[in-house]
């Protein structure tokens, strides 16, 4: 049994809920275990200078940790102090949605995707992703024309899976398994079973090439989980927008 009486195999509990703020064009409250973190999708009719004229749009994304997010007091950032693992993360994250969006079908405009964590217990960078793609969702709707292909082409959905110092492998770590794990995986996944990212690192030992098998195999199940929690919060209504072609 681990920390809090879960099998290795299994997911802390997953919230996700839709429309979690009124103005944003798509916004989510996610929430899994004691991680919780609020996304919100703002679509603006302007892209970056380089995209000018082509008739292509531009997603990117920001990530920060509020101030109570954590038991000590975290301090604002801002743009000019951010810190190495906030732009990693926030690239992560537009990474991971532009995988599974045709940009040139959003015209030229910007979808900026805020993620801000309002409690932190690991793994809010995969939290992020999950949920940001469900407000992504909900605000390419706002622009969707009915008999064009939907902008969102699949599903995309993150969680974390490692190796205890005994060697178990387990699925989405809290914050004092990340802490003490052996090695710790975050996996990006689409709902086709194709990979956007894999971030894997050894503390001390290192794994082997089976281990890292076996952790992308106990990942894509718990990303199939996500993905079910995805679609009961996007509801039939924008489901079947996925993926669609006409």
């Amino acid at each position: 049994m681990r920390l809090d009486r879960r099998r290795a195999d299994e997911m802390r509990e997953v919230f996700l809920t839709r429309r979690a703020q009124k103005f944003p064009a798509g916004s989510a409250l996610i929430e899994v275990g004691n991680t919780k973190v609020l996304c919100a999708a703002t679509i603006e009719d302007h892209v970056p200078h380089f995209l000018k004229g082509t008739g292509t749009g531009w997603l990117t994304a920001e990530y920060s940790m509020l101030p109570g997010s954590a038991t000590e007091r975290i301090q604002r950032e801002r743009s000019s102090k951010m810190s190495g693992r906030t732009a990693e993360i926030q690239r992560l994250i537009g990474r991971a949605l532009r995988a599974v969006t045709d940009l040139s079908l959003i015209g030229e405009r910007t979808i900026t995707i805020d993620c801000d964590v309002l409690q932190a217990d690991g793994g809010t960078r995969t939290a992020s992703i999950t949920g940001a793609f469900v407000a992504l969702v909900e605000a390419c709707e706002t622009i969707y024309k009915v008999g064009n292909a939907f902008p969102v082409k699949d599903f995309v959905a993150a969680i974390s899976a490692g190796l205890t110092s005994d060697g178990e492998k387990i699925l989405d770590l809290c914050y004092a398994e990340d802490s003490t794990a052996a090695a710790d995986c975050n996996v990006v996944m689409t709902g086709a079973g194709e990979l956007v990212e894999v971030q894997i690192t050894a503390e001390k030992n290192p794994f082997t090439r089976a281990q890292l098998n076996e952790l992308l195999d106990l990942a894509q199940h718990g990303i199939d989980e996500l993905i079910s929690a995805q679609k009961d919060a996007l509801g039939r209504e924008l489901v079947w927008r996925v993926g669609r072609v006409g």
